[in-house]
């Protein structure tokens, strides 16, 4: 696993390409660790995880788990170091070829999606007698429409990139080998904006499932006042009216 931090952005790279980037419990532990740099690190806004070589991850290393008995999961941040707690900023997978299983599921942890046009998605957990338990049931249904999602989930079949994108279920569909590009491109995009505004934008979205109707505003005005009267807001005011770009200092 790498950690490569530039301009606002952290990339993680799982890089296991001989075992197609399968995580092991040692990966698992490297992915919350660098997840927790990640939300540590003020200068950090927007986070890329990605797999090395032409696969993005083929899910968990069972070779290892056989030889182990241990499971990709991490006390902190659940399966495969990420699934059960993302990263509290941006998140923007970057997929090149399959991503499959617990691959896919480490894709749905993450908040966008730019694949190469080859790539494929898919949980065929249920072609081997078990349950896309690592998110895949839970979260897939939130992305696409229930029959969508569930002719996935009991079919295990694959969809391409193009499928992908017509469901909505990813953002960018580029030519092959381009995906880390792109996804550092957009990366780029959203860390020009004020990060406290980005990750409030984040939380409530991530909230929002467990919010009555009825209670929905006055559940968000405490996330946006702080926002409101910060001094990042301030700065966005004076900028706009100054016609310059404007000065973050994440506070």
């Amino acid at each position: 696993m790498q950690l490569a931090i530039a301009d606002h952005v952290a990339v993680i790279t799982i890089d296991r390409p001989h075992v197609r980037n399968a995580v092991d419990k040692p990966t698992a532990e490297a992915i919350a660790s660098a997840l927790d740099e990640v939300d540590a690190n003020p200068d950090v806004r927007v986070c890329v995880l990605t797999g090395s070589g032409s696969v993005f991850s083929a899910g968990m290393d069972l070779k290892a788990f056989a030889e182990s008995g241990e499971r990709p999961v991490t006390e902190s941040r659940g399966g495969f170091g990420i699934v059960e707690r993302p990263s509290a900023k941006p998140m923007i997978a970057a997929v090149e070829g399959k991503a499959l299983g617990g691959g896919f599921e480490m894709v749905l942890a993450c908040d966008l999606v730019v694949a190469g046009e080859s790539a494929q998605f898919g949980l065929p957990e249920v072609k081997r007698g078990l349950v896309a338990a690592a998110g895949g049931v839970l979260r897939l249904p939130q992305r696409v429409s229930r029959a969508v999602a569930l002719n996935m989930l009991f079919t295990g079949d694959p969809i391409s990139a193009s499928q992908a994108a017509e469901l909505g279920l990813i953002n960018e569909v580029v030519a092959d080998g381009q995906a880390i590009a792109a996804a550092k491109a957009l990366a780029m995009r959203i860390a020009t904006n004020a990060p406290l505004a980005v990750q409030a934008v984040k939380e409530i979205v991530d909230a929002l499932p467990d919010w009555p109707n009825a209670d929905a505003f006055s559940r968000q005005r405490p996330i946006t006042d702080a926002v409101r009267s910060s001094a990042d807001a301030a700065e966005g005011a004076r900028a706009f009216v100054e016609k310059r770009p404007a000065v973050w200092s994440n506070e």
